[in-house]
């Protein structure tokens, strides 16, 4: 198949509303069309967009799947997503068609690090009960048994995933005098595992079994969907702690609020879920889990870093050049 020249000016579709220094910068170099209302978009306003875009800039709000992609005018030939994890798109089918698809790695990486690191503190500390109570105007004041947590110096933390970010909250993590384990699928040089304090497990469950709190910082794949479920909820033990800042379906639903439920994990702290943005209702009744509403790159900086991202993207693919965050075939 012969495709077309790479438009100068391209045709570029924002599905979500970005800060205003981005959709600014991009209505002066792209043909771009900005999203109205800042909703997520459903499958017919998603196939009308790529109907009539040279590029898609989609976010993780977006299930681009292969229906959508296999029914996209040949004009299609760049979906440049804002965010880093790439499971909400198809890749197998943008590849059988020739679509480039690109990422925005790396400036998330401190950003969600620190809400890893925030959400490893507040449940086991029960930050967000105390704050709770406080509000409610019942707490009676200092008392030697009130609201007493766990201590997490000196506990074994498990990370799953040792990339840019789980290395981040491996950094953090042993500041607070936590020892660092990890599961990856292949092991760290051993400089950084000496810089980290790191121990890798080369098998996940064994892993689990061994320490105290769980960190996801995995991407979602096909092989990582539903990957903690019950049995491994049931390794990580009563006094486990789980943490979630990288993807919902990473963690069987079901298994967790029944874990929870049941005491055979001591608590969560989940910035991610199955379906947002509904969550669960049955996690709002327990104590033993925080529950935030995705906040892992929320901040000014990142969200700005992101756009900039994409936006190098576009241009470098519109100037006939490989982008420097092409998804490549590793991700699948």
């Amino acid at each position: 198949m012969v495709q077309a020249p790479r438009p100068s000016r391209p045709r570029v579709i924002v599905t979500r509303s970005l800060p205003d220094p981005i959709e600014a910068r991009m209505t002066e170099l792209f043909d771009v069309v900005l999203s109205p209302d800042d909703r997520a978009m459903h499958a017919d306003a998603l196939a009308a967009a790529m109907a009539d875009a040279d590029v898609l800039v989609p976010t993780v709000t977006d299930r681009i799947d292969a229906a959508l992609i296999e029914a996209a005018p040949e004009r299609l030939r760049l979906i440049a997503n804002y965010g880093a994890g790439v499971g909400h798109i198809d890749l197998k089918a943008a590849r059988a068609r020739g679509i480039v698809v690109t990422n925005t790695p790396g400036v998330l990486t401190e950003d969600t690090a620190d809400m890893a690191m925030a959400l490893i503190l507040a449940a086991p500390r029960r930050l967000v009960e105390g704050d709770k109570l406080v509000r409610s105007g019942e707490w009676t004041g200092w008392c030697p048994t009130g609201m007493r947590g766990h201590r997490i110096g000196g506990r074994k933390l498990g990370i799953l995933g040792m990339g840019r970010i789980g290395q981040a909250v491996a950094a953090r993590a042993r500041a607070f005098g936590l020892q660092v384990h990890y599961h990856n699928r292949q092991r760290i040089p051993e400089v950084a595992e000496a810089q980290l304090g790191a121990t890798f497990h080369a098998d996940l469950d064994a892993m689990l079994a061994a320490v105290d709190i769980l960190t996801i910082h995995a991407p979602h794949t096909e092989s990582t969907t539903g990957l903690i479920d019950a049995r491994r909820l049931n390794l990580l033990g009563p006094d486990g702690w789980l943490i979630n800042t990288a993807r919902g379906e990473i963690v069987d639903p079901e298994a967790l609020v029944t874990a929870l439920q049941t005491g055979r994990i001591a608590g969560a702290g989940l910035d991610v879920y199955v379906n947002e943005p509904a969550v669960d209702p049955r996690l709002f009744a327990l104590p033993n889990v925080v529950l935030l509403p995705h906040l892992g790159s929320a901040t000014f900086e990142g969200r700005e870093a992101m756009g900039l991202k994409v936006i190098a993207n576009i241009r470098s693919w519109s100037d006939g050049h490989r982008p420097p965050d092409q998804v490549l075939e590793g991700w699948l």
